[in-house]
């Protein structure tokens, strides 16, 4: 496979597997097939993400086969999004494209799914098209996606492609990587959507579990709140301990009328006011450190962007002193 560091075009597709040594070879020779048809410059890094059947071994042997396959293992099952981020480091291309490695969705859609990054949007997500199990739940997931996020893409949990400056951009944790979309959108990048057919597994077993339901929600509430709220902390635990205060001096006007114009001495209006200009004063607090964390987290982003870029220009001087 010859790889130029100067094609900004050039393709890495990123595909976690976990128990798939039935999908693999077929996997691999639909990829060939289609980079053959296509001429995509590209390549295919698959990750093995803790398997206990022979997926790995399948994947190496494949390896060896074709010379645009790369490859990586976890000694245990690490999850999604660290298969991902292992498949970025590993990977050569200026884009990016995840895939599953259950053939749900096939190589030969590739193409279709790159073109709007290589028109010039900076990520395309995939839109499901056919019959699925989970249709019902995903609808009502994407649904819910869509206005909290404030999106107009149908589908946040399927493939993607999408350039290498997002990945550097934006920080996944576990779990992270079905918010691809909202957290590179929420950065400024161009999100555009491209319809893919979804095929029937014809082998092997879903890893999706009924458990995934109330993580995901979770998982959605928090990126919305890292994504709006903890950009400007201060501002939001500001505001809310502000309303809380007031609602906390009304009540101790009402308590002091009474007590005075009434002559009657409520001391559970008296407990009510302190505890609502605590936790008044609380969310002030809170807002404080809050705001010093986003500093720390913001300098840690530059610092990384910043040896990124140090990694890159050291990359490109070593190709050159190679080739020279």
């Amino acid at each position: 496979m010859n790889y130029d560091p100067n094609n900004k075009d050039f393709v890495s597709t990123i595909v976690p597997a976990l128990n798939e040594e039935g999908n693999i070879d077929e996997l691999c020779d639909k990829f060939a097939k289609m980079r053959a048809e296509s001429g995509l410059q590209c390549e295919l890094v698959l990750i093995d993400d803790g398997s206990t059947d022979k997926t790995l071994e399948k994947i190496k042997a494949n390896a060896a086969k074709y010379d645009f396959v790369k490859c990586a293992a976890h000694h245990r099952n690490r999850g999604l999004t660290e298969a991902l981020m292992t498949g970025f480091a590993v990977a050569s291309g200026d884009i990016f494209v995840f895939y599953p490695a259950d053939l749900q969705y096939l190589p030969e859609d590739i193409p279709d799914l790159v073109q709007p990054v290589l028109e010039g949007a900076d990520l395309s997500t995939g839109w499901k098209q056919g019959k699925y199990e989970k249709r019902f739940v995903s609808g009502i997931y994407n649904w819910v996606s869509r206005k909290i996020f404030n999106l107009k893409v149908h589908d946040l949990n399927s493939v993607k492609a999408f350039r290498r400056e997002v990945i550097k951009r934006i920080f996944l944790r576990r779990d992270w990587h079905r918010y691809l979309v909202p957290l590179a959108a929420a950065d400024g990048f161009s999100v555009e959507e491209v319809k893919i057919p979804l095929y029937d597994r014809r082998w092997g077993t879903t890893k999706f579990s009924i458990w995934r339901v109330p993580v995901g929600v979770l998982d959605m509430l928090a990126v919305k709140f890292q994504i709006t709220f903890l950009r400007k902390p201060l501002l939001f635990f500001g505001v809310l301990g502000s309303a809380i205060i007031f609602v906390g001096i009304l009540v101790g006007a009402w308590a002091m009328y009474v007590k005075y114009i009434l002559g009657e001495t409520q001391l559970p209006l008296l407990y009510l006011v302190i505890l609502l200009v605590g936790v008044g004063l609380g969310f002030f607090i809170m807002g404080f450190i809050s705001e010093g964390q986003t500093a720390v987290k913001e300098e840690v982003g530059d610092l990384r962007r910043t040896m990124n870029n140090l990694m890159e220009k050291v990359d490109s001087l070593d190709h050159r002193k190679n080739s020279d």
